[in-house]
């Protein structure tokens, strides 16, 4: 039955994104606002087919993963609408861990960095997806299985969470007024993929913002005149854009920092498991690093000001 509905849930969704898509198309060029190309969207349309592909090739065995897990659960739930209610909490909570070690664990923002990876922020970036992620999401997945919520219950949830996860990639809402205290905004999901150092892997949430509220992942827009313009893309962007580096750039930048002969195997664990930006010899900086590098240099900055002299 589930089944049935994640089916109706993609096709009555099709045509909303394709009516919102066509209206902020509309209104970008209507505002001189360049917020399309063809070359970025054609990769966004890209990726998500092999993401899709890869996803419908893997779901079975993710089925029956999270079966045999469900076989052996170890709660169970008498009333509907309390199941419902968990199983999308706990469903948005399991998602948000699944998104912050993505951006953390530098193998994992591997697969991660090809939704990053565009200098543009609209609805269509919203499907760049992370063309690998199928074949480990569902490890997140698993410890609901284990509480008693059927797979394919798991699986629509998902499906639904993840369109409000495209709404929010758009320039053209600012504030959602009381909606910004708990849910995920446009307002956030710009944050979020902005490459400023303030911003960087903040607003990890898909539908609820508690939860980075909660564990100190949360940072709000800024205006302008208390921090700069947000900057879209990776901090260092791909040197040749092909449809094979776009995805397997890190993976090639990877193997050549682990292959190195004069790394300790401490090293070379922390080239794959560790931060993204990490080095060994500092030639690179992870996010926290920059962040530090940017409050010292404001510091400076502060302390480099002239007095004002009081007038009388």
């Amino acid at each position: 039955m589930n089944a049935l509905l994640e089916q109706i849930l993609i096709l009555t969704s099709t045509p909303v994104y394709m009516i919102i898509i066509g209206l902020e198309l509309l209104l970008s060029n209507y505002h001189h606002r360049k917020l399309y190309t063809w070359k970025d969207t054609a990769i966004n349309v890209y990726l998500m087919l092999l993401n899709a592909t890869l996803d419908l090739l893997f779901r079975g065995v993710c089925l029956v993963i999270l079966d045999y897990c469900y076989r052996h659960h170890i709660f169970s739930f008498s009333h509907a609408v309390v199941y419902w209610v968990m199983l999308l909490l706990l469903e948005d909570f399991m998602y948000y861990w699944l998104h912050r070690f993505d951006h953390e664990v530098r193998l994992f923002w591997a697969v991660h960095v090809t939704h990053h990876s565009s200098d543009l922020f609209n609805f269509t970036v919203g499907f760049r997806s992370s063309v690998f992620q199928p074949l480990y999401r569902f490890m997140y997945f698993m410890p609901l299985a284990l509480m008693g919520f059927k797979p394919l219950d798991i699986l629509f949830i998902y499906a639904a969470t993840q369109i409000w996860g495209i709404f929010v990639h758009t320039k053209l809402i600012n504030k959602m007024g009381w909606l910004e205290y708990f849910l995920v905004t446009p307002s956030h999901h710009r944050v979020h993929h902005a490459s400023n150092p303030k911003y960087l892997d903040k607003n990890m949430g898909m539908l609820l913002i508690i939860w980075d509220k909660m564990f100190g992942t949360f940072q709000p827009e800024l205006p302008e005149k208390e921090y700069q313009p947000i900057k879209y893309g990776l901090t260092k962007p791909i040197e040749k854009e092909t449809p094979l580096t776009i995805i397997f750039h890190e993976w090639i930048q990877i193997w050549k920092d682990v292959a190195r002969k004069d790394l300790s195997f401490k090293e070379k664990w922390l080239y794959l498991f560790g931060p993204p930006g990490y080095s060994h010899d500092g030639s690179r900086i992870t996010s926290e690093e920059m962040r530090a590098e940017e409050e010292g240099q404001a510091a400076s900055s502060l302390q480099n000001e002239p007095v004002p002299v009081a007038r009388n």
